[in-house]
């Protein structure tokens, strides 16, 4: 029999039993659209951490507060305040820091309101941070130790209130009930993990403090750190200077944490990946579990052909033949349901990506991959039953009810 011979038996075959090959390939197209939406999950969450971390700054060290002993126990929280703050910027590895205390606040623009986390900082805010202007400007220190009403709109904002940067800048907003001026807007740089960081309003730390918070306990401050200093370096420098404000003695825990963001960051980013290789592993299963699947359809249609195997091998078909027919039938069934797995992967990835807003990565090597996997399970799970096939004897074949 020759070799086109054989694969139009093989392809005559399948269609034969159109519904049948459908559901044996079904397996094979879950597990393979389930690596490839995972895989381009795995490639593209490193880069949106990466995004991340070059939106934040490599170089940005954050101080939170910690908790507070009182009376040997530990409750609530320990203060931070802006002469604190003050006294971390001379530190010789720090070049600048900026205070922020924030709370969510009801804002209205016209006959739209909206409740949106305010923020009270200094006016190197946008330098430390790592965030630019799309309109108008920021305020400077002279509008914060005189404590004005103006403010600076992130990104989001605007679209909040149902106008643009454009519009909103100039104009009266009014905030839990003061009127401030809005005179800039910042380019949107996306939301982190655990805010919409562009859904913000800014304004002046002073104005914060003495016109709508009424505290001078700041949530965190952030700094910039020298380059040619080591993180290290600043990070004990830092830690010196707030043991020394908060007058601790030697051998007291720290009540504040100085945080580098990059780092947990990079924490997160390997954690993703291990989620990631979790997921990835439980597809592999299903591709396996799909393989078993095509095994077993395929020893019962050896047993239902024997009679039609015994025909052919009476008619002059070799071992041969056979076995390279039933093998071919089992690649077949893989390379196409692996076909539509990809397809339906790309698509679920893309999906994902555009609900979702989560990064994805298709990569031409995973696609590759994804095809040689299909092909492997079916040359392998295909053996047995196209040996069994090939080693039946014509003359008990042909007798075979």
């Amino acid at each position: 029999m020759l070799f086109a011979e054989v694969i139009r038996v093989a392809l005559a075959a399948i269609n034969a039993n159109k519904m049948r090959s459908l559901l044996t390939m079904l397996g094979i197209v879950i597990g393979v659209a389930a690596v490839i939406t995972m895989v381009a999950l795995g490639t593209g969450a490193p880069r949106a951490v990466q995004e991340q971390i070059d939106a934040l700054g490599t170089n940005v060290l954050t101080v939170r507060p910690g908790q507070a002993w009182f009376r040997g126990a530990r409750g609530g929280s320990t203060k931070l305040t802006v002469d604190e703050a003050f006294a971390v910027a001379e530190a010789d590895a720090v070049l600048q820091v900026a205070p922020e205390m924030s709370s969510n606040m009801q804002i209205e623009f016209g006959r739209s309101n909206a409740n949106v986390r305010v923020t009270g900082t200094t006016a190197n805010f946008p330098d430390v941070n790592n965030h630019s202007l799309a309109v108008g400007r920021f305020f400077d220190e002279q509008e914060t130790s005189g404590r004005r009403r103006v403010a600076v709109v992130g990104g989001d904002v605007a679209d909040v209130l149902g106008t643009t940067p454009l519009q909103l800048v100039g104009q009266k907003i009014s905030i839990s009930n003061n009127t401030f001026e809005v005179v800039g807007a910042l380019e949107p740089k996306g939301g982190s993990s655990w805010f919409n960081q562009d859904e913000q309003i800014f304004v002046p730390v002073t104005t914060a403090q003495f016109r709508l918070m009424g505290t001078d306990r700041l949530g965190s401050f952030n700094l910039t750190v020298d380059e040619e200093a080591s993180t290290t370096l600043a990070m004990a420098q830092i830690e010196g200077i707030m043991r020394r404000e908060h007058r601790l003695r030697v051998g007291e825990e720290n009540d504040f944490w100085v945080m580098d963001r990059a780092e947990l960051m990079g924490t997160r980013q390997e954690t993703t990946q291990t989620f990631t290789y979790l997921l990835a592993g439980i597809a592999l299963v299903s591709l396996l579990v799909g393989g078993i699947g095509i095994m077993n359809i395929m020893l019962v249609s050896v047993t239902e052909r024997t009679r039609e195997i015994g025909i052919r091998m009476a008619l002059g078909a070799t071992r041969g033949a056979v076995l390279t027919q039933f093998l071919l039938e089992a690649l077949t069934l893989c390379l196409v349901g692996g076909v539509i797995g990809i397809g339906l992967g790309i698509g679920a990835s893309q999906l994902l990506s555009a609900l979702a807003n989560w990064n994805t990565t298709v990569s031409g090597l995973a696609v590759g991959m994804a095809v040689i996997f299909s092909l492997t399970v079916g040359l392998f799970f295909g053996i047995w039953p196209a040996r069994r096939a090939a080693s039946l004897d014509p003359i008990e074949a042909l007798r075979w009810e």
